[in-house]
């Protein structure tokens, strides 16, 4: 009996997977393609759950922001979903008020 190669299996188990799940995935909007499916939202994101860094410069890291809500720091959102979450597609003075 030969000895499996387990990284091998590994590898064709997974890109099986990845096969089958692009196949079962319903066909992407072309502003789901140009942005990965995705929009920076600004003024939805809590104290500390920023996705990088903010408009002003003043960090570069995720989880860094200081204040609720703050309209220079942005989440990564569904695109296509930032204006009904309250939020804006660019970066504004003041606080943001989403709807949680």
């Amino acid at each position: 009996m030969r000895k499996r190669n387990n990284k091998a299996a590994a590898a064709t188990a997974a890109l099986a997977g990845a096969v089958a799940l692009a196949m079962s995935g319903s066909p992407a909007t072309a502003q789901e393609r140009e942005t990965g499916g995705v929009e920076m939202c600004y003024g939805v994101a809590k104290k500390g759950e920023n996705d990088c860094g903010n408009a002003a410069g003043t960090h570069t890291c995720a989880g860094q922001s200081l204040v609720d809500y703050d309209g220079g720091e942005w989440k990564l959102v569904p695109a296509g979903t930032c204006l009904r979450k309250g939020g804006k597609t660019q970066p504004f003075q003041g606080v943001g008020s989403p709807e949680d």
